[in-house]
C-alpha cells in the first residue's frame, strides 16, 4: 500500500517527513538497523530538495512509501519540481583522496548508494523522482 506526503520543502519540516517514514516502518516490523539506514537515506535526499531543488524558490516535496511486507521490500520515492537534476549520474567521490584535496559534494548521494539496494531516478512529467529500495 502506497502512502503519500506531500509537504512544503523547508528544513523545519525534516522531522516531519521521517516521523511519516518511521510510522510506516515501525507499522510493517523493519527491524531497527534498517530503519536508521532509511533515516539517514532520508536526511540526505530531502535535504538535497530543500536545499538545491528549491534554491531558487519554494516548493513542495511528495515523499512516497510502499512496503512490501511479503517480500520485505520498503520503497521510497521522494518528487520535487526543481530543475532536472539526476544525482546518478555525478561521478562518484574518490574516497581514497585526501580530504583537503577532494572536491566538495557527492559524498551524500554515495552513502545512500552504497547504504540502499538500489537506487533509481527519472524525470517526469517535469518532476525529478528518485527512488530507493531497501529489504529486510
Amino acid at each position: 500500500m502506497v502512502n503519500e506526503l506531500k509537504i512544503e520543502a523547508k528544513k523545519e519540516n525534516f522531522e516531519k517527513v521521517l516521523a511519516f517514514v518511521d510510522e510506516a516502518l515501525e507499522k510493517a516490523g523493519v527491524p531497527y538497523e534498517v530503519q536508521l539506514s532509511v533515516e539517514m537515506a532520508i536526511e540526505e535526499i530531502y535535504l538535497n530538495i530543500v536545499y538545491y531543488a528549491y534554491a531558487q524558490k519554494d516548493g513542495d516535496a511528495i515523499i512516497l512509501t510502499d512496503i512490501n511486507e511479503k517480500d520485505k521490500i520498503l520503497t521510497l520515492t521522494f518528487i520535487d519540481e526543481g530543475p532536472e537534476y539526476n544525482p546518478l549520474l555525478k561521478e562518484d567521490p574518490d574516497t581514497t583522496m585526501d580530504i583537503m584535496d577532494r572536491p566538495i559534494g557527492g559524498l551524500g548521494i554515495l552513502m545512500v548508494k552504497k547504504m540502499m539496494d538500489d537506487v533509481a531516478y527519472c524525470r517526469e512529467n517535469g518532476e525529478n523522482h528518485l527512488t530507493i529500495k531497501k529489504g529486510w
